[in-house]
């Protein structure tokens, strides 16, 4: 019986020849297309996740790289706020304990990455809620790891949405020093300006608030260039741990929250809301 599987001697030098060369062709084009970015020319981003996420809080990285002066907000020549910030790093919260001490406000820590959520959120969320706090989320950003809307879109179905209740502050990105590597994630400046951005928006289109950012004058001018891109819309949240908050990341004339400590009085770090609680209440409404 003829062996039908048997390639034939009588194929000619021609054909084999084409052949081997649109193999070799096949093979490059899967060479090409498997690498991240080679088909559009954009920029690869590495995809990981963050090595220690439950170490990392807003302003964990920010007094190993600034340190701190001075006794820490003690010139506050208008009507401020006090607030503070936790996440998993503060384990219990007495959350009644610390709205009798005067706090007002809190951002607790929701997430990292696309795959990391603050095990206490809910709890620290409910309870803040329950002692009578206008209270936010915020979600600790890695730009290096993954997209921005990969990021932005995990925040808002984990917690970081929001809602009209009084009660409720617009989402934060958190974008300080890099706690894993290089300061500013191995992004140029016009990169990390667009990743910001494209947070930004996204939370903007889930929640349709433009979400307040966290950082610090000297990470924002080292990383973004001290880009003024985002002033007119997202609130400012610098930490400062000084006397003053110092000067401004550019654009911002004021700034609506001051981490001036690390610790305190209250748990986690130490917060100011530029404004009584009236104004407080009007940021929570978006009004």
């Amino acid at each position: 019986m003829l062996d039908t599987r048997r390639v034939s001697p009588h194929r000619s030098p021609l054909r084999r020849s084409l052949t081997g060369v649109g193999g070799a062709l096949f093979v490059l084009l899967v060479l090409v297309t498997a690498v991240p970015g080679a088909a559009t020319g954009a920029t690869p981003v590495s995809r990981h996740e963050p090595a220690h996420p439950g170490r990392d809080w807003m302003g964990s990285t920010v007094a190993a790289h600034e340190g701190r002066s001075g006794t820490a907000g003690t010139t506050t020549s208008a009507t401020k706020t006090p607030g503070f910030d936790v996440s998993n790093w503060q384990g219990t919260v007495d959350w009644a304990g610390a709205y009798k001490k005067g706090a007002r406000f809190a951002y607790i820590k929701a997430t990292e990455g696309t795959t990391y959520r603050d095990p206490r959120f809910n709890t620290n969320y409910t309870a803040s809620y329950s002692a009578g706090f206008i209270r936010g989320a915020y979600h600790f950003a890695t730009p290096d790891s993954s997209t921005a809307k990969a990021q932005a879109d995990y925040f808002v179905a984990h917690g970081g949405n929001w809602s009209k209740d009084g009660k409720t502050l617009p989402p934060m990105v958190d974008v300080e020093y890099n706690p894993y590597g290089a300061t500013c994630y191995g992004l140029s400046k016009t990169a990390m300006v667009n990743w910001i951005a494209a947070f930004i928006n996204e939370v903007h289109t889930k929640t349709s608030r433009w979400a307040t950012i966290y950082t610090s004058t000297g990470w924002w001018t080292s990383c973004t260039g001290n880009s003024s891109a985002f002033a007119a819309k997202s609130p400012l949240f610098v930490a400062h741990y000084a006397a003053t908050a110092g000067t401004l990341p550019a654009g911002w004339p004021f700034y609506s929250f001051w981490q001036f400590a690390d610790a305190g009085t209250f748990p986690g770090d130490q917060d100011y809301f530029n404004g009584p609680v009236s104004g407080l209440k009007n940021l929570a409404n978006n009004t």
